[in-house]
């Protein structure tokens, strides 16, 4: 009886270690897109068994917002796709740990944060994108944009949506690098003539796109990945890179400070910097943080990250609160209601 009393202890505590080592679950909030979570997931776990990922999975604006509202009592251990803007401002705020992953001597400089050890490493760039449904445009006699500055045309009045800034990172791209490209005065002069013609905000850098493919409106502004997805799916879409440059941003990994899983955060941190996380990335974008990897997609130009504007990310980050304050002053009205909980 004592004997088998004892054999079934001993099971019961080997299964339970074994349980527990497969549970160090880790609280990871993330921007990505929501069918690119499970492939990340699995290939994480599988290198890490014992670890499992808990997403907490919204847009970038609401994220990187969530975070700064937690920052006494950090709720995240790590953040694995944000953009590096936000992470800048996270870092600004002294709520990142500095870690320098195993493979960051393979990252490019241009692409991770330039301390060392660096608050954030990049993963992927996306860039802005015009999505023009041919079919749509066909209907309503509507001629192909190819400039930013063709937006603004009489023709196009609220047959565009995008994404709303305070929401997206892709709308925020979007305003800085406007800012950026054409001055101050000029980028605000400029957006308040698209103001004219913009059918909706909504609060999703892909949801434009969506849009635009489904024939809701003829022009979303959006980014690359949606664009090339969908075009792939056979949505009647061109893909449509404005020739004064593309707006863009680096999605990006960090390590939140005080978590009380900072260790395994940062294996974390190790695998999203490493060449397997790479080879993931690539099936999604056609830049990447770490040099030779990337794959040409069909679907864009070779010259595609030579039409990246010169971005400067300590500018966006600083000054986010002042131009998002003065966006929703000047064009919150056409923004998309958001469902009470």
């Amino acid at each position: 009886m004592h004997k088998h009393l004892a054999l079934a202890v001993a099971v019961s505590a080997v299964f339970s270690l074994q349980a527990s080592a497969a549970d160090t679950q880790l609280t990871v909030y993330t921007a990505l897109e929501a069918e690119q979570l499970k492939t990340y997931k699995q290939a994480f776990e599988k290198a890490n068994p014992d670890i499992e990922i808990k997403w907490v999975r919204d847009s970038t604006g609401i994220i990187t917002a969530k975070l700064l509202a937690e920052k006494e009592r950090p709720q995240a251990d790590a953040v694995w796709g944000l953009a590096a803007s936000s992470l800048a401002i996270l870092d600004q705020n002294g709520m990142l740990e500095a870690y320098a992953p195993k493979d960051l001597g393979k990252i490019s400089g241009n692409y991770r944060d330039a301390a060392n050890p660096p608050a954030w490493v990049g993963m992927d760039v996306w860039a802005a994108t015009i999505c023009f449904n041919t079919i749509e445009a066909e209907k309503q006699g509507l001629s192909k944009p190819v400039s930013w500055q063709d937006l603004t045309k009489p023709e196009y009045k609220g047959k565009i949506v995008m994404p709303n800034p305070a929401s997206s990172g892709t709308g925020f791209l979007d305003v800085s690098a406007w800012l950026q490209t054409f001055g101050e005065p000029q980028g605000w002069a400029y957006m308040d003539a698209l103001h004219q013609n913009i059918g909706q905000y909504v609060h999703s850098g892909s949801k434009p796109c969506k849009l635009a493919a489904a024939g809701e409106f003829p022009i979303g502004i959006s980014f690359e990945y949606p664009a090339v997805q969908l075009k792939r799916q056979g949505a009647p879409l061109d893909i449509v890179l404005p020739k004064e440059g593309l707006g863009w941003e680096i999605e990006a990994t960090a390590v939140i400070k005080g978590s009380p899983k900072a260790d395994v955060a940062k294996r974390l941190a190790d695998f999203s910097a490493s060449p397997a996380a790479m080879e993931l990335y690539k099936e999604n974008f056609a830049v990447l943080a770490a040099p030779g990897i990337a794959k040409p997609q069909t679907e864009l130009p070779a010259d595609y990250e030579q039409r990246l504007i010169k971005n400067d990310f300590v500018w966006a980050s600083k000054n986010r609160d002042q131009i998002l304050a003065e966006w929703r002053k000047r064009y919150d009205g056409k923004s998309e209601k958001v469902a009470q909980q």
